[in-house]
């Protein structure tokens, strides 16, 4: 299993002014919560750019809980006032893409949680993803190999083994952008690598003992070298 690495600030510009677009249409047209959008192939002939641009938008939207997609139905407008929507799209069109620093102090945030609850809610399915992930990661270490994406999916099991869908979610947004600059910083040298293994197998360690305490405190020990180096880096 691969992670896709997905280029969002590719594209960004393009999201942008489609989403300024989809703003206008919503209050030209006067829609109300509820009232469903056009097509996405009406909308991209009318805004002249790809159905997987519109896409793109609308799933931004969507995250953000200003759009609401049905299967077979369409799009809709969410239940929230026009001003309130105006007001959380223009905040949206002034998100910057994150810097890394920014990117290594909320996975630790989140990663503090979702580590806690992973000990205290995991499943024995829970347990084998983890062991699965870290299994891989540890075979790809011993055989030389780049391991960042398999260390991402170990994170990223115990995210799932939180039982929050919100954390999972926001662990899931993120993973790319931190798996680019993984790879541009050359974060993950040999030598934190092997370091890693131990590190990884004393949080399933703790998870699997579902002791919480001793899991956020393996977790904070695993990203304290992380955790300095990105202070490190000066801003590109």
């Amino acid at each position: 299993m691969k992670l896709e690495i997905l280029t969002k600030n590719d594209n960004l510009e393009i999201q942008n002014t489609i989403i300024s677009k989809i703003k206008e249409l919503i209050n030209y047209k006067n829609l109300e919560p509820g009232d469903k959008l056009p097509s996405e192939r009406m909308l991209s002939e009318k805004f002249e750019v790809s159905r997987s641009n519109v896409r793109d938008a609308i799933q931004k939207l969507e995250f953000y809980g200003l759009l609401k997609s049905i299967p077979q139905s369409g799009t809709f407008v969410a239940n929230i006032g026009v001003v309130a929507m105006n007001g959380m799209i223009e905040d949206i069109l002034r998100l910057e893409s994150p810097d890394f620093k920014s990117l290594v102090e909320t996975r630790i945030l989140l990663e503090l949680k979702t580590v806690r609850l992973a000990a205290l809610r995991r499943t024995d399915e829970d347990l084998k993803n983890i062991k699965n992930t870290l299994d891989a990661y540890k075979e790809k270490v011993l055989s030389g190999e780049d391991a960042v994406q398999e260390d991402l999916l170990f994170h990223l099991a115990i995210a799932k083994a939180s039982g929050n869908s919100t954390l999972n979610t926001f662990m899931l947004t993120i993973t790319p952008q931190i798996i680019m600059n993984f790879e541009k910083y050359h974060v993950c040298d040999k030598r934190l690598s092997v370091i890693g293994i131990q590190e990884h197998t004393e949080i399933y360690e703790a998870i699997k003992k579902q002791d919480p305490v001793l899991a956020k405190q393996k977790m904070k020990d695993h990203f304290s070298v992380l955790y300095q180096y990105c202070y490190n880096i000066k801003s590109q």
